[in-house]
């Protein structure tokens, strides 16, 4: 059995792929993966022999998806890796942009020679797989995983001994290098690359987008949970600014803010013809509710129902841990069969 690699996604479904998945009817054998994320629950459904295709409009996630689901084959050889780390390091983008706003001036030189290096390999697949793998690498080095926290603080939990005395915690892994972190987690990724046997594609682009023309028999919601931590671009947009060497902007159709989320539900459902079944993942801590999720659902079919458990993404409070739920709520379009119909009448016209 393969295995989904450590890929540290705030939100990740890791933990829950196997449970969602468990919900799947038995008759499906394509699923769409809308807000794919770190790729964990398409990764598991790929596992089980779906055809997947994944959508998220951050540009690493779509490498992770093209390294991981859409990649049946290809995995990073020792002279791939040679490649990536011959040469010196050099001022490019990472260097006049980022030397101490997220790491230091010869990290982030480094990470300009770690770039100019990844464009020298032979596949699109592999670029991708070393683009997930350097975004491992930089994830390792960011305390808290992310990239929304001053330099000042940066530094400070990087002093290993500010760390030790505060939190017990040494945290020395932070100041180790990119390189280092590469060649502990290449064999990991590289094993995690199988071919499915089936035709997966990764999509890079917003969701909004996709939905008229890509049909599928399941498709897979799991948007950034409004009112909790979900500026998903402000976590990871640092690592799309890398990979684009140019300064990237927020996206539209984000999902983050209350005032205008629930019309983007609604703009969301209504546009899910394509799918026979739409499943859903939220949780209790989010806008909208669950009961003004199940009436904008409703609306669309009359066949929703909603199953739950408990599940948490971070480290939190004993109570707050106790009153996290995680919803799935699970839909059957009953138009499905008519658009199928409907497809077929115009095709023979």
């Amino acid at each position: 059995m393969f295995k989904y690699p450590k890929v540290n996604y705030i939100g990740n479904k890791e933990k829950i792929a196997k449970w969602i998945c468990d919900q799947f009817p038995s008759d499906a054998k394509t699923l769409f993966d809308a807000f794919s994320g770190g790729c964990s629950l398409s990764y598991e459904a790929k596992c089980r022999g779906l055809e997947v295709y994944t959508n998220d409009i951050l540009k690493i996630n779509y490498h992770i998806a093209n390294a991981l689901i859409q990649n049946n084959s290809d995995v990073l050889s020792k002279e791939d890796i040679e490649t990536i780390f011959s040469g010196n390091p050099f001022e490019g983008f990472m260097f006049k942009n980022y030397s101490e706003v997220f790491f230091f001036p010869e990290e982030c030189k480094e990470l300009d020679l770690y770039r100019k290096n990844i464009e020298k390999l032979d596949s699109e697949t592999k670029k991708s797989l070393a683009f997930a793998l350097m975004r491992r690498t930089m994830i390792r080095k960011m305390p808290y995983s992310r990239f929304n926290i001053n330099w000042d603080k940066i530094k400070q939990l990087r002093d290993e001994e500010y760390s030790y005395e505060k939190y017990k915690r040494k945290r020395a892994y932070h100041n180790k290098s990119f390189k280092y972190h590469f060649l502990q987690n290449v064999n990991e990724y590289n094993n995690a690359v199988f071919n499915n046997s089936k035709n997966n594609v990764a999509y890079n682009d917003d969701v909004f987008n996709l939905l008229d023309y890509i049909k599928a028999d399941i498709i897979y919601l799991d948007p950034p949970y409004t009112g909790t931590m979900n500026n998903y671009f402000g976590f990871y947009g640092l690592i799309d600014d890398f990979i684009e060497t140019f300064k990237t902007v927020p996206f539209e159709n984000n999902f983050v803010d209350r005032k205008p989320v629930g019309l983007l539900f609604d703009k969301l459902f209504s546009k899910l013809s394509n799918f026979k079944y739409w499943y859903l993942s939220y949780n209790n801590s989010s806008f909208p509710t669950k009961d003004e999720l199940l009436y904008l659902l409703n609306k669309y079919s009359n066949n929703v129902q909603v199953i739950e458990r408990k599940h948490n993404y971070k480290i939190t409070g004993k109570e707050k841990k106790e009153a996290n739920k995680e919803y799935l709520f699970i839909v059957k379009n009953e138009l499905y069969q008519e658009n199928i119909k409907e497809i077929y009448a115009t095709a023979e016209l």
